[in-house]
């Protein structure tokens, strides 16, 4: 039996130790962090089963390391117990048994075994345990060998794999989510699970759902997840809009690219340069809109006119239905996707000093991650046309330094004021104001005047005078 004790280097675990000899309660270290010791990575939640009461325990323990009570967080319902000590978060929770209802994944729990509870873990790679007791310490309990599912890459279920979805169908999720993360295949009987386990997706929260699929859009490749999640049917069910990018509609001859697997080398893409959340979002919906404006036109071809509009306002319903957050975050994708073509636009067309004070205003701070978006959008099978594409991308990057150290149109503040003109012209709010405030913001895009105040004050004054207004004396 293989034992682990040189890996259980955090001082927790002789503390528990000694806990379990006093109080002659069993104790294991189990799930995420057995496994990750595996794999070599870095784990600083510690899960810890005892055959006793979990609450109870860790407040031993706690007492142990002068740890206040207060200082312990627990949650009597589920009978588990936290508290942070030395960079770890420390969990326990009592051994148990589960059983589901066919309409709910909230388990009818009561005590059980360490057997018990291994069983009811999702997959073989976290059904591993390890002995805190002092006759047993650092021993490996893996009954359903997975430390042989690590070796072989495997996400496998320890029970019946239509039992296990069936019973929690978000299972279905963290194994996609464990594929992708850690680039692992899925036993082919557990898949078929999956399949079958499917429609039963339906009764987990969106928050649930969510909290997975931002896990998978932040792995290395994320597409590894999405088309697992097609291939076993849920994708329609959590994301139809993505889903309905799927296939290739042929007329005259003629078809369209593949949207859905464009869409999925650009969020692989983008998730290889950046981790943020947000910008990998923006990839995946940056073409949503285009199912709703695809149009064949004779002598022509597949056009998608206006789809970047289109998939901007759709940005809203998505977040909204996904429970995603409807603030700043759902600004930031909106705008991203709404923006998306601008930059290729300048690389087909001259690149102007006005095109480019434009896009710098309309992007602000986010120039950077729009660019990146843009660059990671060029999936042609044709590298001498991505080659060609990239090198101009490098020529418009260049532009927008130079105009943006020469006009500061970036997070634009206009020189003159709506108060100023108020004030030069003796007027309440109205529209006058609005149209010389703007006749300024545009002649400083076009380029007429410089971003300072006196070329825009004097320009004020001629506008004004279009407008009949004069100066107060």
């Amino acid at each position: 039996m293989q034992n682990l004790k040189n890996k259980l280097k955090h001082p927790i675990f002789q503390c528990i130790s000694q806990t379990s000899e006093r109080l002659g309660i069993d104790a294991y270290v189990v799930g995420g962090f057995v496994r990750d010791i595996f794999l070599l990575r870095d784990n600083h939640d510690i899960d810890i089963v005892v055959l006793g009461n979990g609450i109870d325990f860790a407040l031993a323990v706690a007492e142990q390391l002068g740890i206040a009570a207060k200082n312990v967080a627990y949650f009597k319902n589920y009978g588990t117990a936290m508290f942070h000590y030395k960079g770890a978060e420390i969990e326990f929770v009592g051994a148990r048994k589960e059983s589901y209802s066919h309409h709910s994944r909230n388990p009818h729990v009561e005590a059980g075994s360490l057997q018990d509870d291994q069983n009811r873990r999702d997959f073989t790679i976290n059904a591993m345990a390890i002995s805190l007791m002092p006759d047993s310490y650092g021993e490996l309990i893996d009954p359903f060998h997975g430390l042989e599912d690590i070796k072989s890459k495997t996400i496998r279920t320890p029970l019946d794999p239509e039992i296990t979805f069936s019973d929690d169908p978000l299972r279905i999720m963290r194994a996609i989510r464990f594929a992708t993360q850690l680039h692992f295949s899925v036993h082919s009987d557990t898949f078929s699970g999956m399949q079958r386990a499917a429609h039963r997706i339906d009764i987990i929260s969106k928050e649930r759902i969510v909290e997975e699929l931002n896990k998978i859009l932040l792995s290395s490749k994320p597409s590894i997840g999405f088309l697992l999640m097609d291939k076993c049917d849920i994708l329609p069910r959590i994301l139809p809009w993505i889903a309905q990018l799927k296939g290739v509609e042929v007329i005259d001859g003629h078809g369209h690219k593949e949207i859905f697997y464009h869409t999925m080398e650009v969020t692989d893409k983008v998730a290889m340069h950046t981790n943020n959340l947000w910008l990998i979002w923006a990839a995946l919906l940056h073409d949503v809109g285009k199912p709703a404006t695809k149009k064949y036109v004779k002598d022509i071809g597949w056009t998608f006119h206006q789809h970047e509009y289109i998939g901007s306002k759709m940005v809203v319903k998505i977040f909204r239905s996904l429970k995603l957050p409807l603030n700043e975050k759902m600004d930031y994708v909106k705008k991203l996707v709404a923006l998306h073509l601008r930059p290729i636009a300048l690389v087909e067309d001259e690149v102007t000093d006005s095109a480019v004070r434009r896009l710098l205003f309309d992007a602000g701070d986010d120039i950077d991650d729009l660019m990146l978006l843009c660059e990671a959008d060029i999936t042609s099978k044709q590298q001498a046309k991505v080659i060609r594409y990239l090198h101009n991308f490098e020529i418009v990057r260049e532009k927008l330094k130079e105009i943006e150290e020469k006009d500061r149109i970036r997070n634009f503040q206009p020189p003159i004021s709506g108060e100023l003109i108020m004030q030069t012209f003796n007027l309440p709010p109205c529209q006058e104001v609005g149209t010389i405030k703007n006749a300024i913001r545009e002649a400083i895009l076009d380029g007429i005047i410089e971003n300072q105040y006196e070329p825009s004050y004097q320009f004020m004054l001629k506008e004004a005078e279009k407008l009949g207004l004069t100066p107060k004396k």
